[in-house]
């Protein structure tokens, strides 16, 4: 009897204690169920909306070209006998630049002067004759009208006596000599090149919309890839009225005077014409936007709002607790409106306030909601 009241009394404490364990697994559990659990942000860097000045530009590339350009030719044929420049030297209209041998012209234009002064003594005796009727009137006629051509010829002698000292025609350097000193040269022989270095233009095809926009005098900056960090400011020279159909373009010709010289013909470059200026406008970093579906868009980053506690209640397991980013932050997309864009800077007309956090590196790995980890910037 005394051995099955003790068998019974060990069952009894067996089951209390099972209870014991199971209540305290359930509470376990249930505190546990209750904590939100955390999930893996995305990390990403952020920038500030703020007011800066944003100025409105439009950019091309075109080449630099000489505003005038002269090639010299000769007149007359020659042997070259005498060289006075060389390529790279700057020249002045009318400077002497080479000379023919001038012995054949020389002896011609001799020839001519004789005969105008052989002609001068006949048309002299004539016109002492004439009031005495000595010489028809017709042969008066005939001396004067020899007289007039012998002069033409001496003139003419003298011009092709000329064209054996090259001149420069235009101001400007030298940019190719094709002769050398001994050459037989012949006439409309290319000589040399002469090409303007100060003013120098460049040409741009700017599309049709910009044509009520851009106007003559208009100040530009030019940027030469072979002069880097350097900076020249010129103006719009003109503009073409009309706008080519096969483009949808109109010419924009610009034009600089670089005092320092160091622009020359032919270098490549980029021009920007500031057209409009804002000191005071909303500006993000161009990183930040997101076009997508025709629209533009910002991630801008705020608080998390807190995760709510699950309550628990007596017989029944806890409520799943929704998912936090580690640090409290999250991603909510913005649509806004752009206005100018300057370099990295672009305009934003609403949809933002002024000291939003958006994000620019990242973006693309975040969805509106989505947590996100910011990483220690200025911002």
């Amino acid at each position: 009897m005394i051995q099955e009241k003790m068998r019974n009394l060990l069952i009894k404490l067996t089951f209390v204690c099972l209870a014991c364990l199971l209540a305290a697994c359930n509470r376990d559990g249930a505190a546990a169920q209750s904590k939100a659990p955390t999930v893996d942000a995305v990390p990403v860097e952020v920038a500030l909306a703020a007011h800066s000045a944003i100025s409105a530009s439009y950019s091309g590339t075109a080449a630099l070209v000489a505003d005038h350009e002269a090639q010299v030719t000769a007149k007359t044929s020659g042997v070259l006998r005498k060289l006075y420049v060389e390529e790279g030297m700057t020249v002045k209209a009318g400077q002497l630049l080479a000379e023919l041998d001038d012995a054949d012209a020389l002896a011609k234009a001799k020839q001519a002067e004789a005969q105008m002064h052989k002609a001068e003594a006949t048309f002299a005796h004539a016109q002492a004759a004439i009031p005495k009727h000595l010489i028809p009137e017709y042969e008066y006629e005939q001396d004067k009208f020899d007289l007039a051509a012998q002069r033409a010829a001496y003139e003419a002698a003298n011009i092709q006596l000329s064209y054996t000292r090259i001149v420069a025609p235009v101001d400007g350097v030298i940019a190719q000599r094709d002769i050398k000193i001994g050459n037989l040269v012949q006439a409309n022989q290319n000589l040399f090149r002469i090409v303007g270095m100060n003013p120098l233009q460049a040409v741009l095809n700017v599309p049709e919309r910009q044509l009520g926009i851009l106007k003559a005098g208009q100040a530009v900056q030019l940027e030469a890839d072979a002069l880097p960090g350097k900076k020249f400011i010129g103006t719009i020279l003109r503009i073409a009225p009309v706008v080519d159909p096969a483009s949808g373009t109109f010419r924009v010709t610009c034009q600089f005077r670089d005092a320092s010289a160091v622009l020359r013909p032919g270098m490549f470059s980029r021009i920007d014409i500031v057209y409009d200026q804002r000191p005071d406008a909303l500006t993000v970093p161009r990183s930040a936007l997101v076009e997508e579906d025709g629209q533009t868009s910002v991630f801008v980053v705020e608080k998390a709002p807190p995760a709510p506690v699950a309550k628990v209640e007596a017989g029944k397991p806890a409520a799943k607790a929704p998912a936090a980013a580690a640090d409290g932050f999250v991603a909510h997309r913005q649509l806004v409106k752009t206005g100018y864009s300057d370099g990295d800077k672009v305009e934003i007309i609403s949809g933002l306030n002024a000291g939003a956090r958006v994000i620019t590196v990242g973006r693309n790995a975040v969805r509106d909601g989505t947590a996100v980890l910011v990483l220690d910037n200025k911002a």
